[in-house]
């Protein structure tokens, strides 16, 4: 499985695809968050194109092996959906079946509620709807303290890297696959625009509302994560028009990575239920 490029907004966007000559299969589209790139999706992707999908996951403007952004404006929501409304476009899905983790499910939520006509299915990892997320209480903003560090420019590139990512590496907020993220991180320039969808989205979203999605949604809570309260997953149903389901996993934030077994069961039972619906 190797990584292609598409050039839907003037950025290279790198994504996999494991099936790029199989037009007839449904597209499962799986979208990462922060810091991590497409790659955390391999397991998923392996078992989604046994399944009969084609597989589609890529690094968002940013990250990975896509085009660096300079400009905190570079990362703003609207241009993250018009990357991924033009990667559908290029690859020929007309509808996808969307997975994100993350950030990447905050991009899934929204890329269903602005452009539900094009999302088919919807699975949410770790983050809840964005409505649900901003009223979800004094425990979520306290679990959210590095968020507000994050929005100070300069602050998080010097505190991040520091003792060796220490803050990557241990603790509760370990991150499994923290070498690789360091070596990805350690590129110049990529902690910054990783660092910018923070910046250009993170407020905006408090402040907004998003509409409510339409797509069938299965959200997805892993009870020690270190960063969500369950409120703001659990919740998320009053922002879903489709059919609701919640599933509650045992350990932390990074389900994909450490529980990469279970997390493609529930994603192809989610998709197969939708395609047998219809």
């Amino acid at each position: 499985m190797q990584q292609q490029i598409c050039q839907p907004n003037g950025l290279d966007i790198a994504y996999f695809d494991t099936a790029p000559d199989n037009l007839n299969r449904p597209v499962a589209l799986l979208l990462h968050g922060f810091p991590d790139d497409a790659a955390m999706w391999r397991p998923q992707l392996e078992a989604l194109h046994q399944a009969g999908y084609r597989g589609i996951a890529p690094d968002l403007r940013g990250f990975g092996a896509s085009s660096i952004t300079h400009r905190v404006a570079d990362s703003r929501l609207d241009a993250v959906l018009a990357d991924l409304l033009g990667l559908m476009d290029h690859i020929g899905a007309a509808t996808a079946q969307v997975a994100g983790h993350d950030w990447g499910a905050i991009f899934a939520w929204a890329l269903a509620a602005h452009h539900p006509q094009r999302v088919s299915r919807l699975a949410v990892l770790s983050v809840g709807h964005p409505n649900a997320y901003a009223d979800a209480g004094l425990e979520q903003a306290l679990r959210a303290w590095y968020a507000m560090l994050f929005q100070v420019p300069g602050l998080a590139e010097r505190l991040l890297p520091a003792a060796n990512w220490y803050l990557l590496r241990s603790g509760l907020t370990a991150h499994p696959a923290a070498d690789a993220v360091r070596k990805q991180m350690g590129r110049p320039g990529r902690l910054r625009a990783a660092l910018n969808v923070y910046r250009a989205n993170g407020l905006k979203l408090l402040r907004e509302r998003l509409p409510p999605v339409q797509a069938d949604t299965l959200g997805i809570y892993s009870r020690a994560d270190a960063f969500l309260t369950r409120r703001q997953m659990h919740d998320s149903h009053h922002h879903v028009l489709g059919q609701w389901r919640y599933v509650e996993l045992p350990g932390g934030h990074w389900m994909p990575i450490d529980q990469p077994d279970a997390i493609a069961e529930l994603l192809i039972q989610h998709f197969d239920d939708g395609l047998a619906a219809h």
